[in-house]
């Protein structure tokens, strides 16, 4: 392990702001750990489906505050793909291209997730599992690809998001949301902001790759103005607490995202510019940068397996009959002290997801690293800045 340390510390280049990739991962491990606590696979009669513990347990949307970090990814995704954009047109690169090895990076590691979930597919309805499960678990497994789509959205759209101010998406998602809620218009207006409420922290981001978030007036702004109105749209004017789709709920903040999760998510981004300082004293140490530094490497097969990971501990625990926190409905605290329980084992699992499919991830078929350099087999990407 120590060897490991000194060869990621050695291999990271010194003008490097680790903060950053500590933003993403902590971004990627509060999905993770929001999903693992807030989804259960209940078993009733052969049968398995999802179900939350917020539709339950009402009083645990607290919870989904710490773990809901999406507006995190999308604002770290904003600063450094403008910084990639910026940095291609300096050494004569084309759009194409640029955009073309971010995409290659995104959704090369979706392949092997879709082909073994093709083939376990096919083998459970051989096996005769019946279609409201297959349907269940498929759904845990591929609702998460949204997320890409809109980055992949995102990504193609950052020359533009780099000169767009925020308060444009924003004004979109609060108009959107008049005419669905206040007005009684169609519902599919609000699919609006499935772009326009992450394109806010996208721009964000961009706004911090140009320098414009330096202040610490800004980031104080955005956290008392985000709270303030995230808590102020909840209490007055309806919106949903848990910051998270809840099933059955006639609301959800996140299906498509609502108002009152964009201002969450200012909040959020105001937090993250507040506390840049000590995170990045704290990234000094080779021991805490390592930790971060793998997860990174690792990023989108954490993303893309975790799932995956805990519906297999689930699938194994059926051998010997339901059991508590893994197949039961989620409907008290004895559940929830469980699913805290099954933790260690769903991490256990993802770990062997990453043994095997982060290969997909780490390099490509040519050879070269993420940033589409020659590198040797043993060079960790950390140093070419991936």
């Amino acid at each position: 392990m120590r060897d490991l340390i000194r060869r990621i510390e050695a291999a990271t280049p010194p003008g490097r702001d680790r903060a950053v990739d500590a933003l993403r991962a902590l971004a990627i491990l509060g999905v993770v750990l929001g999903h693992w606590l807030v989804t259960a696979l209940v078993e009733d009669s052969g049968t398995v489906h999802a179900a939350s513990p917020l539709r339950y347990l009402p009083r645990l949307a607290p919870v989904s505050w710490l773990f809901q970090t999406l507006a995190v990814f999308f604002l770290v995704g904003g600063l450094v793909a403008a910084k990639s954009h910026a940095s291609a047109r300096a050494h004569g690169a084309r759009y194409g291209q640029w955009l073309g090895a971010r995409m290659g990076r995104l959704f090369r590691p979706v392949v092997a997730v879709l082909i073994v979930w093709s083939v376990a597919v096919v083998a459970m309805l051989a096996f005769g599992a019946g279609l409201e499960t297959v349907r269940a678990l498929v759904k845990l497994v591929v609702s998460p690809l949204w997320f890409l789509l809109v980055f992949a959205v995102l990504t193609a759209a950052t020359p533009l998001a780099a000169r767009l101010h925020p308060i444009w998406p924003l004004l979109a998602v609060a108009l959107a949301d008049v005419v669905r809620y206040g007005l009684g218009g169609p519902a599919g207006i609000g699919w609006i902001n499935v772009v326009a409420g992450w394109l806010v922290p996208y721009c964000l981001g961009a706004a911090w790759a140009r320098g414009d978030l330096r202040s610490r007036a800004t980031g104080w702004a955005l956290l008392i103005g985000g709270v303030a109105a995230a808590t102020g749209l909840v209490v007055w004017a309806g919106y949903p607490a848990a910051m998270v789709g809840v099933p059955g709920a006639a609301v959800s903040n996140l299906d498509p995202p609502t108002l009152a999760v964009v201002a969450f998510g200012l909040a959020q981004c105001g937090a993250v510019l507040l506390l840049l300082g000590p995170l990045r004293r704290a990234l000094r140490r080779p021991a805490t940068w390592t930790a971060v530094a793998l997860v990174n490497l690792s990023a989108m097969t954490i993303f893309l397996w975790h799932q995956t990971a805990m519906i297999a501990v689930t699938a194994i625990g059926l051998l010997t009959g339901p059991l508590p926190g893994l197949h039961t409905v989620p409907d008290g605290r004895g559940w929830v002290l469980a699913r805290l329980a099954w933790l260690p084992a769903f991490a256990l699992a993802l770990l062997v997801c990453l043994a095997a499919f982060r290969v997909h991830e780490q390099r490509q078929p040519d050879g070269r690293d993420h940033a589409g350099t020659e590198r040797s087999p043993r060079e960790s990407p950390v140093a070419r800045g991936a």
